[in-house]
């Protein structure tokens, strides 16, 4: 238990927002459990409730990042709703592109000094090589190209910022996560298409959930530091 507790830490955090990152994990564990046995808006709703709430609980945090933060989570949440949407899957990417240019740009401002320039340079070249590798030569290829930059840029951001590894972590595993999905875009599988459906929703909202809570952890240390 203390093991877990010193990966995933959660003392001294204020009450609401744990109680936002609880009810948060409940909602995305429930669609995962759910998602093979639910369909039309049930689906739809389930889907964007998750990480709707991961927005709601940043807003529990006394920091004025806080705005910042939910209104990420809350780009993630629309795409999370627009990609469940039939038709609507270049309307879902391009939301969580610009929850990915927001979440640059806020990150952006809470750089390190200096130094530790290798992990972002090697997500970047991730961003380059990634998409052609995965996906056929077309239009995809493109779109692919464009938003796995901006996907893999706001990892670098977040693990070049001040705000807690954990947070950088969560990047990762949001990077991981869209990485197999484009795999499975471009027609590849890594297990088989209900394991690799599982494993896209488990990395996503894992890495989303990860990002609220250490750059929620972040803003409370400053605010404690500037008061």
């Amino acid at each position: 238990m203390n093991a877990i507790a010193s990966l995933v830490p959660l003392g001294g955090l204020p009450l609401r927002f744990l109680a936002g990152l609880a009810v948060a994990l409940a909602a995305g564990l429930a669609y995962l459990l759910a998602d093979p046995l639910i369909s039309g808006p049930a689906a739809v709703v389930l889907k964007g409730s998750g990480v709707t709430l991961l927005a709601l609980a940043a807003l529990q945090l006394p920091s004025a990042g806080a705005r910042w933060l939910a209104a990420i989570m809350a780009l993630g949440a629309l795409g999370d709703v627009l990609l469940a949407l039939p038709g609507l899957f270049i309307a879902g990417a391009a939301s969580f592109a610009a929850g990915h240019a927001v979440a640059i740009g806020f990150y952006g401002r809470h750089q390190r000094p200096a130094g530790g320039w290798l992990m972002p340079a090697a997500l970047i070249g991730f961003g380059i090589v990634m998409p052609p590798l995965l996906v056929p030569a077309g239009p995809q290829l493109a779109q692919a190209l464009v938003y796995a930059l901006l996907l893999t840029a706001m990892a670098a951001s977040l693990w070049r910022s001040r705000f807690p590894r954990l947070a950088a972590i969560g990047a990762l595993a949001f990077v991981a996560s869209d990485t197999l999905l484009v795999l499975r875009m471009g027609g590849g599988r890594l297990i088989d298409p209900a394991t690799d459906g599982a494993l896209v929703w488990i990395l996503y909202f894992g890495g989303q959930w990860l990002i609220t809570l250490g750059v929620g952890r972040g803003l409370l240390a400053r605010a404690a530091r500037e008061a």
